[in-house]
């Protein structure tokens, strides 16, 4: 897992899998064996599948690079606290999986909370085969 600067100001975490390193042979495989780690977690709560590919595709300004075969985010919130309104502007979380011909990317960006950020790293990489 690596973690980078987007744009020079979002901080991510990235993990690239080789297809050959994963059972899962689609985006929507990998999409909902996340859905099933935030329904069984105690704080998570599901929110929705969004599809960035097919939301792109069908814009006529849409642009996708040629390497992208799928691409979708799943969104969920781990919030449970709510101590101030500030914590609403980086709520909910979402973890983007791309599949680029032969590698699926799993990315997702900082949790203010440790604790999610380490769940998240987790998640990611339990899609790898041991």
């Amino acid at each position: 897992m690596t973690q980078k600067i987007f744009k020079e100001k979002y901080p991510i975490y990235e993990l690239v899998i080789d297809k050959s390193e994963t059972t899962y042979k689609t985006v929507d495989e990998i999409i909902n064996y996340f859905k099933g780690k935030i329904e069984e977690h105690p704080v998570t709560a599901y929110i929705a599948i969004f599809d960035h590919y097919a939301h792109t595709s069908s814009l006529s300004v849409g642009n996708i690079s040629e390497n992208i075969k799928d691409a979708k985010n799943i969104v969920f919130c781990f919030g449970k606290e709510l101590p101030t309104p500030e914590v609403m502007a980086v709520r909910p979380r979402s973890i983007g999986v791309t599949d680029i011909g032969d590698k699926f990317v799993i990315i997702f960006m900082e949790a203010p909370n440790p604790q999610a950020n380490e769940t998240m790293e987790n998640w990611a990489k339990s899609i790898k085969n041991i």
